[in-house]
């Protein structure tokens, strides 16, 4: 049994963890006991395996052959994961009839394909052990819209699909798949978009932050990636082993309206 507060002798994957909300979902894992194996594309995931305890293990999950032999490598290594958490993703903006196809494709690759094919090559070990905690980071635009962002909505929207489908398949083998839908983050990508929108419309970053991107906020402050972190692990324990096939918004009321 993982009660709250501990995950000794879990193995997580966490993807994209070389910063943001990956780094600080791995972080919390770790704290708690679990064998964390950090996946990132870059060399920073190496830096946040070494800090938590970890084992990095490189992977551009754009290519379906890297992701199915980062799924061979976790195995090879570990015998099995526990806990995946598929948070790897990207952003690019564009109007749809203007966006590149490969870049679309690219980052549906990222965001949706890849997370399937995690799920699909580490389930068997998790439905063996009859014991699982799939942990889909989606957004909140999986749950509504926003302009420009078509290839990454489209993305979200269907990772929440997965994360229904695949709960409905295995909740019979002790495997519980949940989606996090967070809205704009304190993370090095959403501190770049502020940067840059200060820039083009000559504001300060504070007020970006407050006018622009969280407009449609009830709580006028970007969320912390710790706070996910803890929404992430509270799926993962044994208090949640009821819950699955569920989306959570933290999103300080965006999606409210």
């Amino acid at each position: 049994m993982t009660k709250s507060g501990s995950m000794s002798g879990k193995v997580a994957l966490v993807t994209g963890a070389g910063s943001g909300l990956g780094k600080a979902m791995a972080a919390k894992f770790a704290d708690a006991g679990a064998r964390v194996i950090v996946n990132d594309m870059r060399d920073a995931g190496q830096r946040v395996a070494d800090e938590i305890g970890g084992a990095f293990m490189k992977a551009d999950l754009s290519s379906m052959g890297e992701t199915r032999e980062l799924c061979k490598r976790a195995l090879d290594a570990e015998g099995r994961v526990d806990v995946l958490v598929n948070n790897a993703g990207y952003q690019h903006m564009s109007p749809v009839d203007e966006f590149p196809d490969e870049v679309w494709a690219r980052m549906v690759q990222v965001m949706l394909v890849a997370p399937f094919q995690l799920t699909k090559y580490l389930l068997p070990e998790m439905k063996s052990a009859g014991w699982g905690r799939i942990i889909n980071i989606s957004s909140i635009h999986g749950l509504v819209a926003s302009p420009f962002k078509s290839a990454y909505i489209a993305a979200k929207h269907g990772l929440v699909g997965l994360t229904k489908t695949t709960a409905i398949e295995v909740g019979e083998h002790g495997v519980t798949v949940n989606a996090i839908c967070p809205g704009f983050s304190r993370t090095p990508l959403v501190e770049a978009q502020v940067a840059d929108q200060a820039r083009l419309n000559d504001m300060t970053e504070e007020q970006v932050e407050t006018d622009i991107m969280l407009a449609g906020a009830a709580i006028k402050k970007l969320i912390e990636p710790e706070e996910i972190a803890s929404l992430a692990f509270f799926l993962a324990s044994d208090d949640a082993r009821s819950i699955t096939g569920a989306t959570y918004a933290i999103d300080a009321g965006w999606t409210a309206r």
